[in-house]
């Protein structure tokens, strides 16, 4: 099906203006979603996890008090509970593999994960994710013995996955969400890969990987104190990208548009509309320079992932052993950790996944023409639970969609006198209820 905008003209594009925002009751739901999570639970979480004395992914597994193994058994324990509280709504499992032969993993060790999830009643194989990382270092990557409480790098996150967990579980959604606590990090991404093989082997249809990875300092090595932004990274050519994908985006653009990159824009809006006092700044970098995270290896097999972490690092209060060194105290312990700004980064968390797990997938197949023409068409194919469709475009130098427009229930749409060599164009769905997907770029370069 196509439909022509009659008589648009240019002069339209300044007054059109970002996707009109959801209805009433919806605002409702995802302003109470982020109104309900505690800084006074995550707090409690945080001094557990920390509790543990080490969570070294090499430390022991016998202990109930001390080391990984204690640590992911108390994770599991958490949701079990949230799920008794609801019904039995999750459910709770470990994913786990032997990993070793590398260099912080010499000898065979396993790498337990523990995963929630919380099954959709319309499409219960389409998933997005939250993680958080359960383990734990000091100054030697290698040493497992020594206290490192980690409370903030990655108690916080991990905390923030938990209490992610017990305020979504009061709502059903049309897509699942899976709440992922991930070992191994420290020692090279070990769990985080595990978990996406053990995704890609059952078919998990995965929209979206959030990782959060310290999401409670707000004091800066660099002097700066803030609890107003955070930081999002996110990929922009797609890894798996291949030559004739590559060929085809050099042509049709697409390296600031991933699927990726979308879903930083979409966190963006969410921050926006729903968060108060929070500005999420987009970093145009898969993570930190030089650095990584546990959303990496998602990225690398193909599903979209993100991470979402704190503004300004404080590098003595990471990765350190605990001591006082020339009057500077070193160490991640818990009166580091602000745990407003944390349940903050967690709200942020637990609105985008409720809106993109009430709202459709993504369109599918999206695909646009229009060169040699004064106007741009965009297809798609239509997807469960979409009632109408919503085409968006920007100059190709602006950071988010900053036009869009609702064209109903069809799966082609033309722009009249919109010229597809100067902008960047995308669509989304949307429910009945108006909830919108984030917006896909067409071509493989945007796929999600």
């Amino acid at each position: 099906m196509k439909t022509i905008i009659p008589g648009m003209a240019l002069g339209l594009l300044a007054t059109t203006t970002l996707a009109p925002s959801m209805a009433s009751a919806d605002e409702q739901s995802l302003h109470a979603i982020a109104a309900a999570t505690s800084a006074q639970r995550l707090e409690q979480d945080i001094t557990t996890l920390a509790g543990f004395g080490t969570r070294h992914t090499l430390s022991g597994t016998d202990s109930d008090t001390r080391g990984i193994g204690a640590a992911r058994r108390w994770i599991k324990a958490e949701f079990d509970r949230i799920s008794a509280d609801c019904g039995g709504c999750l459910e709770v499992f470990y994913v786990s593999d032997i990993a070793s032969g590398t260099a912080r993993i010499p000898d065979p060790v396993e790498v337990v994960n523990v995963i929630a999830i919380q099954r959709g009643s319309e499409e219960p194989n389409r998933f997005v994710m939250m993680s958080g990382d359960i383990d734990s270092r000091v100054s030697d990557i290698m040493n497992s013995t020594s206290d490192s409480p980690g409370a903030n790098d990655n108690a916080s996150g991990m905390a923030g996955t938990i209490e992610a967990a017990r305020v979504l579980s009061q709502y059903d959604f049309a897509g699942s969400i899976i709440y992922a606590g991930l070992s191994g990090e420290e020692q090279g991404l070990t769990g985080g890969a595990i978990l996406a093989a053990h995704a890609l082997a059952n078919n998990w249809d995965i929209k979206a990987v959030i990782n959060n990875d310290m999401i409670g300092n707000i004091r800066g090595i660099n002097g700066v104190i803030n609890n107003t932004t955070a930081r999002v990274f996110s990929e922009g050519t797609r890894y798996v990208e291949t030559e004739e994908e590559a060929r085809q985006r050099r042509f049709q653009g697409g390296e600031v548009d991933s699927a990726s990159r979308n879903m930083a824009r979409y966190i963006d809006d969410m921050a926006d509309r729903y968060i108060p006092n929070l500005d999420v700044m987009m970093v145009y970098r898969l993570d930190r320079f030089g650095r990584g995270g546990h959303h990496r290896p998602f990225n690398e097999v193909g599903f979209p992932a993100v991470r979402i972490m704190e503004t300004n690092e404080n590098y003595n209060w990471q990765h350190q052993d605990i001591r006082v060194e020339d009057g500077i105290a070193y160490g991640d312990v818990l009166e580091h950790v602000d745990f407003d700004y944390a349940a903050k980064l967690t709200a942020l968390n637990a609105v985008t996944m409720a809106a993109m797990s009430w709202a459709p997938a993504p369109p599918e197949n999206v695909s646009i023409s229009g060169q040699v023409s004064p106007d741009t068409t965009l297809s798609w194919d239509k997807v469960p639970g979409a009632t109408q469709y919503r085409v968006h475009w920007r100059l190709t130098t602006d950071a988010q969609w900053t036009n869009s427009r609702t064209v109903g229930d069809v799966d082609a749409f033309t722009l009249e006198n919109v010229v597809i060599d100067n902008y960047f164009f995308g669509v989304s769905s949307v429910s009945a209820s108006g909830v919108q997907s984030p917006v896909v770029f067409p071509g493989p370069a945007g796929a999600f």
